[in-house]
């Protein structure tokens, strides 16, 4: 479902990006995590598309994504990827239930409103179908989001900080959701977060497996078994918490 290797992101202020090589198992999710300037956004963005691989082989749902045209690169990102993203982007001007048709209105299809319904159900969100998003509270707005990510059925999901702004029984229960969610829709979940109670959740679980990425200095001459360390540039450090290995 997801794999990389000789990964590399070259900034144009001159830092490089290095990410040791990395395959997740099957029937796994991923946990992602990292301080500021460990390269976790950027290894999310280009998960995602929506930064180009400049080096390297990255591949997502059996897709290759290094050389794909800017048009098929959308038309990936439509049929394969759902994303809830820190800041959820709901539109002010639309009701919920019109926010949730927008990924089918963005690739030029009919939205399906049987699906929406079936999704505000699940999500506990059918009576807020009405609302604009000012009228939401924070919890309710990430479930929104979460609707919105599984309309086109995607074949994997990807959650920013999901947990950002929430006490501790708002995130258990997005978690739960998150959780739910790839379960019913068989679909792969990317986790990025430094929180601790997200942490603490999900390596206590045996289906996710953790890349941990950390930013330090390279000493003279040196090559890391772990990845090419650039300068002060970050480093991958990809760990299985079952065992405390890292490859």
């Amino acid at each position: 479902m997801l794999s990389w290797s000789g990964l590399r992101h070259q900034y144009p202020d001159g830092a490089e990006i290095v990410y040791a090589d990395f395959a997740l198992r099957e029937r796994h999710h991923l946990l992602l995590r990292g301080a500021s300037g460990s390269g976790k956004s950027t290894l999310l963005a280009l998960l995602s598309g929506l930064l180009r691989v400049q080096q390297g082989g990255l591949e997502v749902a059996g897709t290759p994504l290094a050389g794909l045209s800017p048009r098929a690169l959308d038309a990936w990102r439509g049929a394969t990827l759902g994303v809830v993203p820190q800041r959820l982007h709901l539109s002010e001007a639309l009701t919920v239930a019109e926010n949730l048709a927008l990924p089918a209105l963005a690739a030029g299809q009919a939205s399906d409103a049987g699906r929406a319904e079936a999704l505000m159900a699940a999500l506990d969100i059918a009576d807020l179908a009405k609302r604009r998003p000012h009228q939401l509270s924070v919890g309710q707005a990430q479930r929104v989001a979460l609707a919105r990510a599984l309309m086109r059925q995607p074949r994997l999901l990807l959650a920013d900080e999901p947990s950002a702004s929430l006490d501790d029984e708002h995130t258990l229960h997005m978690l739960a959701l998150l959780l739910d969610a790839a379960e019913r829709a068989r679909c792969t979940l990317v986790i990025a977060s430094h929180d601790a109670r997200v942490i603490e959740a999900l390596t206590a679980r045996d289906d996710f497996t953790e890349v941990v990425l950390r930013s330090r200095p390279r000493p003279a001459g040196a090559l890391s078994q772990l990845g090419a360390l650039s300068g002060t540039g970050p480093m991958t450090r990809v760990t299985d918490w079952t065992d405390g290995s890292a490859s």
